[in-house]
């Protein structure tokens, strides 16, 4: 059996592995790998889709352009989240684990790891460049902070609920008296 050809007969199974182990990543993992409707579970269903289509990718051999749109749908969620740089892209080295992983599992491909090396190459070029995409990411939420506080619109963003601040500045105003 040629690589590409066992790699798209284990598509299903390092799909599922990869996607499991990112969501495994979050503090309510369960709710992200059940909940297929993309409106209630936005996080789990666009990384499930990323991953789908760069997996695609990455076995059809494309150029690097095409990768960015996918890895873009997945950065994005990860960066605005309360991960790590290191944490937030992760998963896309863990790839080269989960590979080894599920054709470790078979004695059919078992045989194949180390042709790996190919592969692994190009996982760690997209993994370069959602490292690419993350900065930009953090370099864009950074300016809209910065435009925040010079406009003065985080006085209402950063100033919590307007109803909760009127109680507690009657409550001020009643202890005063």
């Amino acid at each position: 059996m040629e690589l590409s050809e066992a790699l798209a007969k284990k598509k299903k199974g390092i799909l599922a592995l990869w996607v499991e182990r990112t969501l495994n990543s979050y503090t309510s993992p369960e709710f992200f790998k059940k909940s297929k409707d993309p409106f209630a579970n936005p996080v789990g269903v666009n990384i499930a889709n990323g991953f789908a289509v760069l997996l695609d990718l990455l076995l059809n051999k494309a150029e690097q352009q095409a990768y960015l749109k996918p890895l873009d749908q997945v950065v994005r969620i990860r960066a605005v989240q309360d991960f790590t740089p290191s944490q937030a892209l992760a998963p896309f080295l863990e790839l080269k684990w989960v590979v080894k992983q599920v054709f470790s599992s078979d004695k059919e491909t078992l045989s194949l790891l180390p042709e790996l090396a190919t592969l692994d190459c190009e996982i760690d070029r997209m993994a370069l460049a959602a490292f690419d995409i993350f900065v930009e990411c953090k370099e864009q939420l950074y300016r809209n902070r910065i435009r925040e506080l010079k406009s003065g619109s985080s006085i209402l963003t950063d100033a919590g609920c307007p109803s909760a601040l009127a109680r507690r500045e009657r409550k001020d105003a009643s202890n005063n008296t």
